[in-house]
C-alpha cells in the first residue's frame, strides 16, 4: 500500500509498504478519509512528538473507513462495517485509570498511520475506542471524532457555567471546535490571525472575533469587553509559550485558564506569583481525550446541529500530502480530507 512516513523535521515521505494484516484482536480498515490536524502540523514542523511517535513512523491520526480484514477472535465487528477509531485507548488498570483519569493513563495505546490506504487498529482500541459510523455521516466528518473528543474533554475541565464570558486565543481547527462546543450558552470572544477562520468562529456562535494583529493590547481589550474584570474562562489553543502568558493576563480574579495548546518540549513560561495567588487563578493543562468523550464527539458530529463541514477546506489524494502540509504551514487551509483510495 501507499503510506506517508515521517522521518524528521518537515521530512515526510510517501512509500510503498506492506499491507497490514490483523494480529490477535485487531482489525484493518480501508481509509475512506483521513483529516489533517494542527497536531500533525506541529509534529511535522518539530520532527516528533513527546508521547505519541518514535521516528521513522507511519503518520496521521484521524481517519474513518471500512473494515476489510479482521482477526477471528473479534466477534462484534464484521467486514464491511464503517468505523472510526480513536488514535488511542487507555489500559484501564493503571493508577490513573483506576481513578477514571483516562487521559493520564501510563500505558496509553497510541496508533498512527492514517495517511495511508489501509490502517491497522490495535486490539486495545478495537475493544475500547472503535465506533460504528451512522449511515448518514460522511467519512470526512466522522474522521474529526478524535480532535472533537479532545475538545469536549477540554470543555469539561474548564469549570465553565452558562453565561460565562469566554476568551479563546487561537483560530485553528481545535480552537474553532471549542467555539462550536461552548458558544451556545456563553459569551464567547475569539482572537486569531486569519479572517476566514474568524468568520467561521462567528458562524459557530462567537459574539465577536478579532484579528490579534490589529490589537495593541489584547488583555486590555478583554477587560474592556468584560466590565473591567477579564474573562471567566480563557482557552489557549496555539501551543505558543508567549500566548500562554497572554492567556493568563486575560483572566479575571477567580478565573480558569485552560492551557490546551501543547508547547514544544522543555519550554517554560513566567507567571506572576502575586497574580496567581491573590487572584485565585486556576491554571489547567489539558491533554488528549477519554472513551466517554470519543463517544460524545461522534454523537455530536452525527447530530448535524453544528456545521462542522465548514472546517474542511479541501479534499486531496494522498499523493498531494506534502503540498497540503505546506498549505497548512501557510494557513491557507484549516483541515484537509485526504482520500488515499479516492
Amino acid at each position: 500500500m501507499l503510506a506517508a512516513l515521517l522521518y524528521g523535521q518537515e521530512d515526510l515521505r510517501l512509500e510503498t509498504v506492506e499491507d497490514p494484516t490483523p494480529a490477535a484482536g485487531e482489525v484493518v480498515i480501508k481509509v475512506g478519509a483521513a483529516t489533517t490536524c494542527g497536531t500533525d502540523l506541529k509534529v511535522w514542523r518539530r520532527g516528533g512528538h513527546a508521547k505519541m511517535l518514535n521516528l521513522p513512523t507511519l503518520f496521521g491520526h484521524e481517519a474513518a473507513g471500512e473494515i476489510v480484514a479482521i482477526d477471528n477472535s473479534v466477534t462484534n465487528w464484521k467486514i464491511g462495517d464503517r468505523v472510526v477509531a480513536n488514535n488511542s485507548a487507555p489500559c484501564l488498570t493503571c493508577f490513573f485509570c483506576n481513578r477514571q483519569e483516562f487521559s493520564l493513563c501510563t500505558d496509553l495505546s497510541f496508533n498512527n498511520g492514517t495517511f495511508a490506504q489501509y490502517l491497522k487498529i490495535p486490539s486495545a482500541i478495537v475493544q475500547r475506542n472503535l465506533l460504528s459510523i451512522p449511515d448518514h455521516l460522511p467519512d470526512a466528518i466522522a474522521a474529526m471524532t478524535e480532535p472533537l473528543a479532545c475538545v469536549l474533554h477540554g470543555v469539561s475541565r474548564s469549570n465553565y457555567k452558562s453565561g460565562d464570558r469566554v476568551v479563546l486565543l487561537g483560530d485553528g481547527a481545535i480552537g474553532l471546535m471549542f467555539v462550536a462546543a461552548m458558544a451556545s450558552n456563553t459569551e464567547f470572544y475569539v482572537f486569531g490571525g486569519n479572517q476566514q477562520r474568524l468568520e467561521i468562529a462567528k458562524k459557530f456562535g462567537a459574539v465577536e472575533a478579532f484579528n490579534y494583529r490589529q490589537i495593541p493590547d489584547l488583555p486590555q481589550l478583554v477587560k474592556e469587553l468584560t466590565d473591567g474584570w477579564g474573562a471567566d474562562i480563557v482557552i489557549e489553543a496555539t501551543g505558543i509559550p508567549s500566548v500562554w502568558e497572554t492567556a493568563i493576563a486575560c483572566a479575571r480574579p477567580g478565573a480558569t485558564v485552560n492551557l490546551f495548546g501543547g508547547c514544544p518540549r522543555d519550554t517554560t513560561i513566567s507567571v506572576n506569583t502575586d497574580q496567581l495567588h491573590y487572584n485565585e487563578l486556576t491554571l489547567k493543562g489539558v491533554f488528549h481525550n477519554t472513551p466517554e468523550f470519543v463517544r460524545s464527539a461522534l454523537d455530536l458530529l452525527a447530530s448535524e446541529t453544528i456545521p462542522f463541514e465548514l472546517l474542511i477546506s479541501d479534499r486531496q489524494p494522498l499523493q498531494n500530502l506534502e503540498q497540503v502540509f505546506q498549505d497548512m504551514k501557510q494557513r491557507k487551509v484549516i483541515k484537509v480530507a485526504i482520500e488515499p483510495n479516492g
